[in-house]
């Protein structure tokens, strides 16, 4: 027998050696901080993505409208689940909404 301390879990109504409880509270918190970030039809997007524009948007700043169709070659997420951070040749700073973005 360890002298380990023992720790009562309620989620899972059992008595754990402490160090276990803790590895297990660092994977649940790590599981709520992932943002799932999904596409106007529900595909799931992850960073280096391509992503094609479902709809014209005129973009603010840039004086340019991005058309329909355009390829945005690699995606980055950035911890909102509504929001991808990307690049397109002359605009600088590009965020996009994922509901207007499908994944290709």
């Amino acid at each position: 027998m360890s002298d380990e301390d023992y720790v009562y879990d309620e989620d899972s109504g059992e008595w754990l050696p402490a160090s276990e409880l803790a590895a297990r509270n660092e994977l649940a918190r790590e599981a709520e901080n992932v943002v799932e970030v999904r596409d106007a039809v529900g595909n799931l997007l992850a960073d280096g993505d391509a992503v094609t524009l479902i709809k014209n948007l005129d973009v603010k700043g840039a004086g340019q409208t991005l058309k329909q169709g355009t390829v945005i070659p690699s995606i980055r997420l950035t911890g909102d689940p509504q929001e991808i951070d990307c690049r397109y040749p002359g605009i600088k700073g590009l965020v996009l909404r994922a509901e207007f973005v499908r994944k290709r």
